[in-house]
């Protein structure tokens, strides 16, 4: 059975979290709460059961050096050519990463991308091989992989991907490269965009449980999932211009990529369904071949007898010999994080300073099930740390965030404005709310065009479970001084007087959000208060409103950075990343110890329920918050 995603999926993850908060107090349940190198890995001479390609015959290889536009390169008779492959799979995490066991640090895309570029500018590999095996990726991030495939084509390497049961996301990866190929019992699903939106309002009535919720911006849908039975017709409007504009931007895509027109690509999306000799005959995929096959096109198509396959290209290998006395100090370095072939450099520096999950008052945290937050004072740490070092010349803000805490996303955004070196934002998967905030302190600001930000809105509120109570028999005797004594009361909605004041303290909260962001956009209150009002953007879009300075990558923006910072381009350069991601010893001693085993358990027999528990983490910590920047669902582009 094949199970088909919705692929705009806006989650209102918090409205479960919320329901089980409130049940897990009633019940007493405790709710749980945790706190590269340049070597090469040169793999053997391919076989077939090594090695991924994208060529099953002769007269592919014509086409496929048409196609690169001449860029395949011929090697002299006799000589092994190598082929850099890449496996693209999993979650590739935005930010560094932490380190594993033996030291090596989860899987990034800044790291993929790094060996990308390394394949690109090296002369012994001949062309780039892409295995594309249904990584996690949001569109962000594709457009990172897309631009560095084509770096490497520009570089005169030839880019192969191999696909084999490939979703959208896959595919426009798979569609910057020179050719895509897949087996003969491959699956290509590629049905366009879709929203869909679930409300928990008839459940919470059900269980007694009154969301009482207050908002700023006549768009910020935030909490329609709780107090709303289907979309308000703002919150409509607002989703059908993102989605289309996603949809525009897979079609324009692919039919530049492929070589069709727009028309004959909404027909084939229409259809969303191929199989790989349909795909190949719609002119979506180049070949259908197995292993075998690809290897002897390979070596017909970059003229050459022997090939190499180098698996894991640019990969750094760890030594695990631990015998005798050198290898038990190799094996106190490598889980200490120790390098011992690090250097310090004396070139100048660009540090980048990552911001993803969401924003929390306090450190940063990575649970053991993978939910991540940007703590305001691990970030200020970090940026702090840039400014202080004299070889940075400029500082770029990697924001990968839904927004969080108001007062969190403030302490930040002061913090780049106090920095006295040119810092230069850019923008992920997403950068809404109080991650747009944050951005608003830079001095330039870049998005992918598939990032999704704005949300220039703020809600806040409560969950009133004196109903539920009642409903338990449950009962509870309250003394109070105080006419707003019961703000925080979860027994109770809010009085009258409790929820001017209350809602007194958002809009004042608005206002600041509102004023900086057009202090940061050098527009008049009067000109961005019509972007905003919880309005969400792509960066295509926002790049038309005025709301970012430029569409681009992180490459893009250290690039604008060392412009900022008065390098040229001939000047040697080293980019710094901040914050350090923690070794395994950190993470042992600073984790939250025996429900690490728990946490473990759970995610190898029921991943979704694990991921759903540092969701639940996360909404937790910040529902302690008064006021939330936050894009409170989560958005997943398949």
């Amino acid at each position: 059975m094949l199970t088909i995603f919705p692929h705009v999926c806006l989650r209102p993850s918090f409205a479960a979290a919320l329901i089980l908060l409130a049940l897990t107090s009633l019940a007493g349940w405790p709710v749980a709460a945790a706190p590269a190198g340049k070597e090469k890995a040169r793999g053997e001479e391919a076989t077939a059961g090594d090695t991924r390609s994208t060529r099953a015959a002769s007269s592919a290889a014509a086409a496929a050096g048409a196609k690169a536009g001449g860029q395949v390169q011929t090697e002299e008779a006799g000589r092994t050519l190598q082929v850099a492959s890449f496996t693209v799979r999993g979650a590739l995490a935005e930010s560094a990463g932490q380190a594993g066991l033996l030291g090596q640090l989860e899987g990034s895309v800044r790291q993929l991308i790094a060996r990308l570029d390394q394949a690109a500018s090296d002369k012994e590999i001949s062309a780039v091989l892409l295995r594309i095996e249904n990584p996690v990726l949001g569109r962000g991030r594709v457009d990172e992989l897309r631009e560095a495939v084509r770096r490497a084509r520009r570089a005169g390497k030839t880019v192969y991907a191999q696909i084999s049961m490939a979703g959208l996301s896959d595919y426009l990866l798979a569609s910057a490269c020179d050719r895509i190929v897949m087996p003969e019992s491959g699956v290509l699903l590629i049905p366009g965009q879709r929203a869909e939106v679930t409300y928990y309002k008839r459940l919470l009535d059900k269980l007694g449980i009154h969301a009482d919720m207050l908002q700023v911006g006549s768009c910020k849908g935030a909490a329609e999932p709780l107090t709303r039975e289907s979309m308000s017709p703002e919150f409509r409007q607002q989703l059908e211009l993102l989605v289309d504009d996603l949809y525009e931007q897979a079609v324009s895509r692919i039919a530049g990529d492929r070589n069709l027109s727009q028309a004959r690509v909404r027909k084939l999306i229409d259809t969303g369904l191929f199989t790989a000799g349909a795909a190949r005959k719609a002119g979506l995929i180049d070949e259908i071949a197995y292993d075998d096959q690809l290897t002897a096109a390979l070596k017909k198509n970059l003229g050459g007898e022997q090939l190499t396959i180098v698996k894991d290209y640019g990969k750094k290998k760890t030594d695990t010999n631990f015998s005798g006395m050198m290898g038990l100090v190799k094996l106190m370095e490598v889980l200490s994080g120790v390098d011992a072939s690090a250097a310090g450099g004396r070139n100048k520096k660009i540090a980048v300073v990552y911001t993803v999950g969401a924003i929390m008052p306090g450190e940063s945290e990575t649970g053991l099930l993978g939910g991540q937050t940007a703590g305001s004072d691990t970030i200020i740490k970090a940026l702090r740390e840039a400014e202080a070092d004299a070889a940075v010349v400029a500082i770029v803000l990697r924001v990968d965030s839904p927004g969080g805490s108001a007062l969190a996303s403030d302490l930040i955004w002061r913090e780049i404005r106090r920095i006295n070196k040119p810092v230069v934002a850019s923008m992920g998967d997403v950068a809404a709310s109080g991650g747009y905030y944050v951005a608003m302190g830079c001095d330039r600001v870049l998005a992918e065009p598939g990032t999704i930000t704005g949300s220039i809105g703020v809600v806040g509120g409560k969950m009133a479970v004196g109903s539920l109570y009642d409903k338990m028999g449950v009962t509870t005797s309250v003394i109070s001084r105080g006419k707003n004594s019961g703000l925080l009361s979860a027994g109770q909605p809010f009085s009258a007087a409790e929820r001017k004041v209350w809602q007194s303290m958002l809009e004042e909260t608005y206002g600041q959000f509102l004023s900086k962001a057009a202090e940061g956009r050098k527009m008049t209150v009067a000109q961005l208060e019509p972007l905003a009002e919880g309005r969400v953007w792509t960066g295509r879009q926002a790049l038309a409103k005025g709301l970012i300075d430029q569409v681009g990558t992180l490459h893009d923006a250290v690039a604008a950075a060392r412009e900022l910072g008065g390098l040229d381009a001939e000047t040697a350069t080293d980019v710094m990343v901040l914050p350090q991601p923690r070794t395994f010893f950190q993470q042992l001693l600073e984790g939250p110890g025996a429900e690490a085993g728990m946490r473990a358990g759970l995610d190898a027999i029921a991943p979704q329920a694990a991921r759903g528990l540092e969701e639940l983490r996360t909404v937790g910590r910040l529902m302690q918050e008064p006021v939330l920047l936050w894009m409170p669902y989560r958005l997943e582009i398949h």
